[in-house]
């Protein structure tokens, strides 16, 4: 089987946030979380996503970690490469979205590409340059607050301008409207004028459509998962093969909901589903003062699972994760709560449960690790960018993987009702 697509994402949910948008369009698609140490089977599949957990770590760290994954895709001789990070493109000054992208062009030696974050589908677009979440600009839209990557200059072109080696150009929105042969005609002008990486400009999926086919000659491309949603026809790939490529097999059991996540919709979300399924409040707080309070909701979801599906929630308002991260450090807050529902995804999973929904990103990471969950097949979607997948191995285990602020008020609902 060809691996048309070799694909790098900065993190575990971004990693499933591209896979979705590539099954739907007929991938046959395996998840790697991690670059692998053994050989996985790619008999059947056409791209390959390697999830790495770079996006706030050191930004020499991320280098070296993206490097290895490329690597391990150039071995698979992979006919295009892709560099996944999140739509609203979490970064600080020093990277690591930018320093990325400069080592894996040095690796290819290739001289060029783009970044374009836009996924109209969850309101995320791209205007001269700036980024807007659901039409307000980025630096307004609440991720001005975000405890690692704030995010207070919505202008891409100075962003990615601050982190890179050389000048970063833009494709306007009018050179877009134009269609593809303008798209590549500008791509052309900024090779020859020496601009190494292009903001593009899009506010709809077809936007991204025209500028899929017009990056079918670039080694490298980079973006959201939006970028994906017509490269599959850059390919030739059999027709036939489109049909299957979301099957998974079922699995038993209740469903165990883990969220960490504290954004907007992760909020809302949780709120939702509290007042449908028993739900246990990982409150931060009780685990500082009280470190057998971790035991306590082990034991609450294991005899509650066997009735129901569950949530276990540690999601707060704004102001009570202000509070945790004040008395604990920025650092020490986010392990506090991800190291409590790993032990409990642990728990549960040792106890025979087999299907689980995590909300946020450094969460399902965390937990995904836990687990040791390496090789995932992803299947059908949820939600735009949240798939369903089944890891491989002999307990195989269903997962889906949320990023904060993907999936309507009722995802959780919806990820049920689908995995029935």
């Amino acid at each position: 089987m060809t691996i048309y697509l070799g694909c790098i994402a900065d993190d575990f949910t971004g990693a499933t946030d591209l896979g979705s948008f590539l099954v739907t369009q007929g991938f046959r698609t395996i998840q790697l979380n991690g670059v692998p140490k053994q050989e996985p089977d790619l008999s059947e599949i056409e791209a390959v996503v390697i999830a790495l957990k770079t996006r706030t770590i050191a930004p020499k760290v991320a280098v070296k970690q993206s490097l290895a994954a490329l690597e391990k895709l150039k071995s698979w001789d992979c006919q295009q490469y892709y560099f996944k990070y999140c739509s609203t493109f979490d970064s600080t000054d020093n990277g690591n979205i930018g320093p990325v992208i400069d080592a894996l062009l040095d690796l290819l030696g290739e001289v060029f590409t783009i970044a374009c974050p836009a996924l109209p589908v969850n309101g995320r677009t791209v205007y001269q340059g700036h980024l807007f979440v659901n039409g307000v600009l980025l630096s307004e839209s609440g991720m001005q607050d975000h405890p690692l990557t704030p995010m207070t200059d919505p202008n891409l072109v100075r962003v990615l301008g601050r982190q890179v080696r050389s000048g970063v150009g833009l494709v306007p929105l009018e050179t877009v409207e134009a269609g593809v042969h303008a798209i590549r005609n500008a791509f052309q002008v900024m090779v020859i004028t020496g601009v190494r990486y292009a903001i593009v400009d899009a506010l709809t999926d077809r936007h991204l459509k025209d500028i899929g086919t017009a990056v079918k000659t670039l080694k490298l491309i980079t973006g959201g998962s939006g970028l994906s949603i017509n490269l599959r026809n850059n390919f030739d790939i059999p027709d036939a093969h489109k049909k299957s490529a979301d099957h998974l097999p079922k699995l038993p059991g209740n469903v165990a909901m883990l969220s960490g996540s504290c954004s907007t919709m992760t909020r809302e979300q949780v709120a939702r589903a509290k007042d449908k399924y028993p739900s246990f409040y990982l409150d931060p707080s009780h685990l500082i003062e009280n470190p057998q309070f971790i035991d306590k909701a082990i034991q609450w979801a294991l005899e509650k699972v066997t009735q129901d599906s569950v949530l276990i929630y540690s999601t707060s308002a704004p102001e009570k994760v202000k509070t945790i991260q004040d008395q604990l450090g920025l650092e020490k807050a986010g392990e506090l709560v991800e190291s409590s529902l790993k032990k409990i995804a642990k728990a549960l999973a040792a106890a025979g449960v087999r299907k689980f929904v995590i909300a946020g990103g450094e969460t399902s990471g965390s937990i995904v690790k836990a687990l040791n969950v390496t090789v995932m097949r992803i299947g059908p979607e949820i939600a735009p960018g949240v798939p369903w997948t089944v890891s491989q191995g002999q307990e195989p285990l269903a997962l889906a993987l949320k990023s904060g602020n993907f999936g309507s008020p009722d995802f959780f609902e919806q990820a049920l009702e689908l995995i029935k």
